[in-house]
């Protein structure tokens, strides 16, 4: 038994179930099994000394002596000039991104004068952009999948790009409502840059640099705001189309610069690729890689809808769906909420009233400086929330994180169903947005952490689908069912944002302090492992 008698190497692993804390059970249980302890424990796995210079136990991947993981490349590497560089160009697709969506609730009014056009019409622009992202979201992600997060984006990119500046050459309405829906075809791939940023960065500062680069749609936002400002009084809403592209624009312009995320190379075979980006990388940021060489993965089916309800994953993907969904039913819902309140007259009578009487469906009213500005005040709403979340993303973990943003808006609005001034609504909306901004932003943390690589994109992609749902539904719930009854409106959103705070909660996995999965094996590998250990505990000892 002599060859057992020295250990090969100690792991130390974040326990996730404060009820399994055997030593035997530290690997190998899927995310229904995981809690959120914070605890660590120290395992030794045995290692025969046979000579053979393999490891005792695989964990996905052909690791030998000598070999080194891109997630070991990554820590070594750490955060440095060539992530700030990743970040400010994918920071450019995501303010285009924010500048197509905001655009909608300038272009509605505008066209609703300009064209004469009845109210169901001006919805229709909005839907047919979100109709398009959810059709879109999850082709894009499992293109990402298949063949590379670069390809993807930069693909969807430059068909936003295509499209955004034709839309501005709409002859009539038609055209229009056709290639706006063409417009959010293209932006469902946007939230891809997320998901290769994420694979850039090391742990530590993972949560950090993806709450940061969600602060560029907050950007994106406010500058669309000020475009508007500026171009809708003198040239009209096509320079406006055409203008809002130049975010898109300077993204295609340097988008070739972009390298592949090295987790996907490895993962399809290209480890020589691999190794020449983690050198870029290590030689911008001036750091060195460990020594040895780089371990090849044991590649998977990739970009299967199936995988995302596997047993270790469908609790997750259900819960988050509900969780995508909320936030983005509850987002649009309190931007839309905003405006329908503060022109419905008095906010008193609005929150006591049973319902708002609709006017006439043809009243042509243009926006004004004063509506620019109060709309750029309820937009500026989304930095605070932000910088609130950056900081507890990292101190209480993602999920509760989420839950707070979720009960944060849902007591928010509870006060708006009382008679309260125009100052106090205002001050109440202002900070329900910045808790659901936050809780949106805080989603696209957590999701590309919980998935591993072989389908990290499609589960992006089709939790931003199952988003576009809710902002679908919610015009129907924010302008339609509230001129019936405040209080139910009101009512939808409070208890839509409770149920999503009780999934977060109830999240199977803690992604803090967690490392991207590479592979479904490796949960595989570690239930092999599991029985293996079980098994040396079980020998004799002499």
């Amino acid at each position: 038994m002599d060859n057992w008698s020295r250990t090969a190497k100690i792991a130390y692993k974040r326990w996730r179930n404060p009820e399994l804390r055997g030593p035997v059970n530290f690997v190998g249980q899927n995310d229904e099994d995981q809690g959120t302890d914070n605890e660590i424990c120290t395992i030794a796995s045995a290692k025969p000394n046979t000579g053979g210079g393999k490891s005792a136990f695989r964990s996905g991947f052909d690791r030998t002596e000598g070999t080194f993981t891109v997630y070991d490349a990554l820590e070594a590497i750490g955060f440095g000039k060539f992530q700030w560089k990743i970040c400010l160009l994918t920071g450019l697709s995501w303010i285009g991104d924010s500048m197509e969506m905001m655009i909608l609730s300038i272009l509605g009014p505008q066209l609703h004068c300009e064209w004469r056009l009845p109210s169901y019409k001006v919805a229709l622009i909005t839907s047919v952009v979100f109709v398009g992202m959810g059709l879109s979201s999850p082709i894009w992600g499992n293109v990402s999948d298949k063949y590379g997060r670069r390809v993807g984006l930069m693909i969807c990119m430059c068909w936003t790009l295509y499209y955004g500046l034709l839309s501005s050459f709409s002859p009539v309405y038609g055209w229009l409502l056709v290639l706006r829906g063409l417009v959010g075809f293209g932006i469902g791939g946007a939230p891809q840059s997320v998901t290769l940023y994420s694979e850039f960065l090391p742990v530590k500062a993972r949560g950090t640099c993806i709450m940061l680069i969600s602060a560029f749609w907050a950007i994106g936002a406010v500058f669309e705001v000020l475009l508007a400002l500026w171009i809708m009084p003198t040239l009209g809403w096509r320079w406006l189309l055409g203008l809002s592209t130049i975010p898109t624009a300077v993204f295609v312009c340097f988008c070739f610069w972009l390298p592949e995320s090295p987790r996907f190379d490895v993962l399809t075979g290209r480890t020589e690729k691999a190794v020449a980006t983690l050198t870029r990388i290590a030689k911008e940021n001036g750091k060195a890689l460990p020594k040895g060489k780089l371990a090849a993965y044991k590649q998977n089916g990739r970009g299967q809808i199936k995988d995302l309800f596997a047993r270790q994953y469908w609790r997750t993907t259900l819960l988050l769906w509900l969780i995508w969904f909320a936030n983005a039913f509850s987002y649009y819902g309190i931007v839309l909420l905003t405006t329908e309140l503060f022109q419905s007259g008095h906010s008193c009578g609005v929150t006591q009233g049973a319902k708002i009487e609709p006017s006439c469906s043809q009243e042509c009213k243009y926006l004004t400086s004063a509506d620019y500005k109060d709309l750029l005040w309820t937009t500026l709403a989304e930095f605070p929330g932000l910088l609130v979340i950056l900081v507890a993303v990292e101190r209480i973990g993602r999920k509760w994180s989420m839950a707070l943003c979720f009960f944060m808006f849902s007591l928010c609005i509870l006060p708006l169903y009382a008679c309260i001034g125009r100052l106090a609504l205002t001050i109440f909306i202002f900070i329900a947005r910045a808790f659901i901004s936050g809780g949106f932003q805080v989603a696209f943390v957590y999701t590309p952490e919980v998935f591993p690589t072989e389908n990290r994109a499609l589960a992006m992609g089709m939790c931003s689908a199952v988003a576009r749902v809710g902002s679908l539904i919610t015009p129907f719930v924010a302008q339609v069912m509230l001129r019936v009854s405040v209080n139910l409106t009101l009512s939808m959103y409070c208890s839509c944002c409770l149920l999503a705070g009780v999934a977060s909660l109830i999240l199977p996995i803690e992604t803090l302090g967690r490392g991207l999965q590479e592979s479904s094996l490796d949960q595989e590998a570690g239930e092999q492992r599991t029985t293996t250990t079980r098994q040396s505990n079980l020998a004799p000892h002499f």
